[in-house]
């Protein structure tokens, strides 16, 4: 039986995974959350609390326009099975996933009727009518 040298086949994983860690901290990029105007008001006035914020309003925007498109879909879809379906079964399911549609599409609606109109009285930790 040939016995394989340990040490050398374990220093050649160490020594790959430091290379594989150093690269991607030399490959990585900084990045800097700054305004769309380049003067020193501008970009002191944005931190990254702010542009963290900008970020989640477009992808919950985006997530609201797909989902209301699946929805619709999903519905149509339920809708037409309930209606040309001669199962009683089928006809059950589909009303029932067509209530789940409806529920989760309000429920996305209503976080964001709820972060627009209902979160602005609350900055700063008091209530502000």
């Amino acid at each position: 039986m040939i016995k394989k040298n340990t040490y050398s086949f374990y220093h050649k994983r160490i020594r790959t995974a430091l290379c594989a860690v150093l690269c991607s901290v030399l490959t990585a990029m900084p990045a800097f959350a700054t305004g769309e105007d380049n003067s020193p008001t501008a970009a002191a006035s944005t931190t990254v609390w702010t542009k963290a914020s900008e970020i989640m309003q477009d992808v919950y925007s985006q997530i609201i326009s797909i989902s209301t498109v699946t929805a619709v879909v999903c519905a149509a879809v339920a809708l037409l099975l309930m209606n040309f379906s001669k199962n009683g079964k089928t006809v059950d399911d589909s009303r029932a996933w067509l209530k789940r549609i409806a529920i989760t599409w309000a429920i996305l609606n209503g976080l964001g009727f709820i972060m627009a109109y209902v979160t602005p009285f609350f900055q700063g930790g008091t209530w502000n009518p």
